[in-house]
């Protein structure tokens, strides 16, 4: 089946960071951002590696040298996709960046079932090339505000793409609450993200195993409110709770919403 909405939420945010980087300066390429060792032109040439690679384009040859925020396999690709491109001006980047976006929107324009149901390896596990869609508005959404924000031009925030990404964020919250934060037994938490978007996620613990609740529990151990762009800074590593500090509300038994808090990186 062709993932149209999903298709659309990639391609509606691949245009709103088009546009954003048209107006950008030389300085504000290279200005960095809170993605660890990573310009706002690193940014780019990170979509543009994982971009190249969906549409059967040939990998960089070029090796990066050893940086300390590389952590894996999947890192050092994107690394090397990158540092390829550092000595580059912001400009032939963007040039890059448009013209594979253009190809990449005329190849999912004229594909069918068995482009998107083709089996393939996501950076979740195995799945198909909808899943790893599914996941690419997440990753250039998340990179999309990791350049507004070093730039100091926050949008884009509210989007689909936006509630997308912040849904797939929340599948993880169990695993946070239960298995890293270890809340006892037959308690329950709730995990209020505000505006731009908003969710209200109660979670309980039941035979060691946490797990959403179709309820709100009536006295929850504790209570954590967040705006929505503090809960995905706190879930892609952008930022410590100690840095975030002051936009995290914690009401109940303070430790444990500690415990959760410290333990919301999600992404690899």
């Amino acid at each position: 089946m062709i993932p149209t909405e999903v298709i659309e939420m990639l391609f509606d945010t691949l245009d709103s960071l088009t546009t954003l980087c048209e107006s950008l300066t030389e300085d504000e390429w290279k200005t960095q951002t809170e993605c660890p060792g990573w310009s706002v032109q690193d940014n780019i040439s990170h979509i543009i590696g994982t971009e190249r690679m969906l549409q059967g384009l040939p990998a960089s040859t070029h090796q990066s040298p050893t940086f300390d925020w590389v952590k894996n396999p999947i890192g050092g690709f994107n690394e090397n996709e990158v540092d390829e491109r550092r000595a580059k001006l912001g400009a032939e980047v963007l040039t890059e960046f448009k013209e594979l976006v253009a190809l990449r929107k005329e190849t999912l324009d004229a594909s069918g079932d068995d482009y998107f149901g083709r089996e393939m390896m996501t950076p979740t596990g195995p799945g198909t090339m909808a899943d790893f869609l599914d996941i690419r508005v997440l990753d250039i959404w998340v990179h999309e505000q990791d350049i507004r924000r070093a730039i100091d031009r926050p949008g884009n925030n509210d989007s689909p793409a936006a509630a997308h990404t912040i849904g797939r964020l929340i599948r993880t919250l169990p695993i946070v609450v239960g298995k890293r934060a270890k809340t006892p037994d037959g308690e329950s938490v709730v995990i209020h993200i505000t505006e731009p978007i908003r969710r209200l996620v109660p979670i309980g613990v039941k035979n060691g195993r946490a797990e959403f609740l179709s309820e709100l529990p009536a006295n929850p151990l504790v209570m954590i409110d967040m705006d929505s762009d503090t809960f995905v800074r706190l879930a892609n590593g952008r930022c410590t709770p100690a840095q975030c500090s002051d936009d995290i509300s914690i009401v109940g038994d303070t430790e444990l919403g500690k415990a959760i808090v410290n333990n919301f990186g999600m992404m690899i």
